[in-house]
């Protein structure tokens, strides 16, 4: 029994002793790398960027009141289509004590002068009858009545417009009539039946009673960063993508860009807008949130690689072709030229051909 205890005893040791010696020699050999191999290929390269921003009209008037008071009735809301010259609100005039009493004092003392008037031409009519004076002073005081005719529907005319902004001879071209100055759509009417407006002046906006915008000429207004400016000028064509209408792309202009940056989050950026070319099936609202995309640069049907199988040192490019793969691989250091780059691929001016073999990636054991 000893003797079959002994036996099995030194085979465990021999076991023991053999894999012990197995693995500290794998160990002891050098790990062979094995890298991914890349093609150069045909493909068409494009750099862009991004600028983030937001749709709007290219022109949004907003309606103010030409005469102080009281919004009296309110004709549209927001969303409604209006016309040039159509009315959007009406006011209603709230006199000012001080240009009241003025306005009827001028009036009562216009209809003392008018009564004066009209009895002096009155007796010059039947001396001039009665050929007792001359044509010479019969013109005189008639004229002298028509000056106080006028005088008198003048000063009417002004107590009528202070007391309620409007007289019956001029009612189509009344300031208290709020009318739009284009054709397009009420984006918003921020007052109320009720509201007090205030006329613009030298101290103060006015009081805005509507916005109004021609929505079918549309722009895209965003930012760009000062390092991606000097690669875009006017013209140039950007699609706009708009988060609000997904699956839908539209293609707009280049036609505005800053000529002064704006400091934001710490990086300059330069504002530029973009015309929008907008198909009459879609409808886009002021406002909408958009990316716009613009192509930096661009080539056509160029030999390129995948940029990480680039080595870069200094002012030159490198990358690891192909010289051998049996029994393991070798690779040769060579220089090229490059192109452009998109961010993946990069394109090669010199250097290799499409019969080469890069070095990418090391495969990792599975």
């Amino acid at each position: 029994m000893k003797k079959y205890l002994k036996i099995a005893l030194l085979v465990v040791v021999g076991i023991i002793f053999i894999s012990t010696f197995v693995f500290l020699y794998k160990k002891s050999q050098p790990k062979v790398t094995v890298y991914e191999l890349v093609k150069p290929e045909i493909a068409d390269l494009e750099k862009t960027t991004v600028a983030t921003g937001k749709v709007e009209p290219r022109d949004e008037i907003l309606i103010k009141p030409q005469i102080s008071g009281i919004i009296d009735e309110v004709y549209k809301e927001a969303g409604q289509s209006v016309h040039k010259g159509e009315v959007i609100a009406k006011v209603k005039v709230i006199p000012e004590l001080g240009t009241l009493n003025s306005a009827e004092s001028r009036l009562r003392l216009a209809e003392i002068n008018g009564k004066q008037a009209e009895t002096d031409f009155s007796r010059i009519q039947k001396l001039f009858k009665s050929k007792l004076i001359s044509q010479e002073d019969y013109e005189k005081g008639k004229i002298a009545v028509e000056q106080a005719r006028e005088e008198l529907q003048t000063a009417k005319d002004n107590l009528q417009i202070v007391k309620e902004g409007i007289t019956k001879s001029s009612a189509s071209f009344s300031s208290t009539l709020i009318r739009s100055t284009i054709d397009g759509l009420v984006l918003d009417v921020p007052v109320k039946a009720g509201n007090s407006v205030i006329m613009s002046n030298t101290f103060n906006d006015g009081t805005t009673i509507a916005t109004v915008a021609n929505m079918s000429d549309l722009i895209f207004k965003g930012n760009i960063d000062e390092t991606e400016v000097g690669h875009i000028h006017e013209g140039m064509p950007v699609k706009l993508t708009i988060g609000a209408l997904q699956n839908l792309t539209f293609d707009a202009t280049l036609e505005y860009i800053s000529p002064k940056a704006v400091e934001e989050n710490g990086a300059n950026q330069f504002e530029i807008k973009a015309a929008i070319h907008v198909p009459d099936s879609v409808k886009i609202r002021s406002g909408y949130s958009a990316n716009a995309e613009i192509v930096l640069d661009r080539a056509k049907k160029t030999l390129a690689v995948p940029e990480s199988t680039i080595e870069f040192s200094g002012d030159s490019t490198f990358v690891y072709v192909l010289t051998d793969s049996i029994p393991v691989q070798k690779f040769k250091r060579k220089q090229i030229k490059v192109g452009m780059s998109d961010g993946i691929k990069i394109a090669i001016k010199s250097g290799l051909t499409a019969k080469d073999r890069v070095r990418g990636a090391e495969k990792k054991d599975k």
